[in-house]
């Protein structure tokens, strides 16, 4: 994604109370799913040129997308909406059966975009209906996520949109029942209602390895050590991405006097910088890094030219393309076939 120009010398340099300084979370913005999901569409429309369409957002960032549409990427809601035989990518988020099949019957080319951990998900909640197993989906009602998860076994899912839905849980078999979560929630709300929900039904199974994703992880591990310190958190990312919005609500629950999300650097405003001395800034896993960078040159342009790295976690992990485009033009197994952008953690 290419830098965003921000507006310069809009913010002022006030007094505070102690030198000024910014703390940089790490790890931050992108995820190796995102990056995948992100590289795919970008390959599309190199391969097979303009338009390459996309169900939903391929991530939840209004930047990526916007970005994606100027190169000629068509967003639609529903496959219906794409022309018969023309290429479509499947977002990050995942896709129900119902969906893949709706794309066959219009002769729809497919390409699958699903983080390899959502499709992980996926086939959990597969082979735990197999098993008649009644599977309690930890996760918010109407993120894409969630349908497709759910779609995947429509007659043994059971929708936990938080903690306090758990007392109203009725399930057929006490004895067979499972959890599973939707990948980007807070790690301390999913554990709680995981607990509640153990006390209901003390026979409660886990799912073999932990749903939520490292890189949700490992940014509220990173915020929480930031948001002890930082009497202000600014977090970069989309009011959609559920990953950003957990970041705000995981640096107000570990110390931050106040914390907010922004889409793009010119939406911080003056009266949150006022009298504070150490402001946190973090980014949610959809976030290209440009952004962070625009929020950066922002503070500087405000007094706050110090700026350290809190660094809770290494990230390097990398996906492979979907097989479609895992080679160039000429054949040739592409350079970018894993992924291909550094890390946020560089610094």
């Amino acid at each position: 994604m290419p830098r965003v120009p921000g507006v310069r010398g809009r913010l002022k340099d006030n007094p505070a109370p102690r030198q000024k300084r910014v703390l940089l979370a790490a790890p931050r913005g992108y995820c190796a799913g995102v990056d995948r999901a992100v590289i795919a569409v970008e390959k599309a429309l190199e391969h097979y040129g303009a338009p390459v369409y996309v169900r939903k957002q391929i991530v939840h960032n209004i930047h990526v997308v916007t970005e994606l549409e100027k190169q000629g990427a068509i967003f639609v809601d529903e496959v219906d909406e794409v022309p018969e035989g023309a290429h479509v990518v499947f977002s990050a988020h995942g896709v129900s059966p119902a969906v893949v099949n709706a794309a066959a019957d219009r002769g729809l080319r497919a390409i699958d975009a699903t983080c390899p951990l959502v499709t992980k998900v996926h086939r959990e909640a597969v082979r735990f209906a197999r098993d008649d197993y009644e599977i309690l989906l930890i996760g918010h009602e109407g993120h894409e996520e969630v349908e497709g998860t759910a779609g995947e076994a429509p007659d043994h899912v059971t929708l936990v949109n938080s903690p306090d839905d758990v007392a109203n849980i009725e399930v057929r078999d006490p004895d067979k029942v499972v959890w599973l979560s939707q990948t980007t929630l807070s790690v301390d709300e999913t554990m709680e209602t995981v607990r509640r929900l153990r006390e209901k039904f003390p026979k409660l199974a886990d799912p073999p390895s932990d749903d939520i994703c490292y890189a949700t992880q490992n940014r509220q591990v990173a915020i929480k050590k930031v948001a002890q310190e930082a009497e202000l958190v600014i977090v970069v990312g989309s009011a959609n991405s559920s990953n950003s919005v957990r970041l705000v609500e995981v640096a107000l629950e570990n110390g931050a006097k106040a914390a907010y999300r922004v889409d793009y650097s010119t939406e911080i405003k003056q009266e949150w910088l006022d009298g504070v001395s150490t402001i946190g800034v973090t980014s949610g896993a959809s976030v290209p890094e440009g952004l962070v960078k625009e929020v950066l040159l922002e503070l500087e342009d405000a007094g706050y030219g110090e700026v350290s790295e809190v660094k809770t976690a290494e990230e390097d992990l990398m996906f492979s393309l979907p097989k479609e485009l895992r080679r160039d033009l000429a054949g040739n197994r592409d350079a970018r076939a894993l992924g291909g952008r550094t890390r946020a953690t560089s610094g």
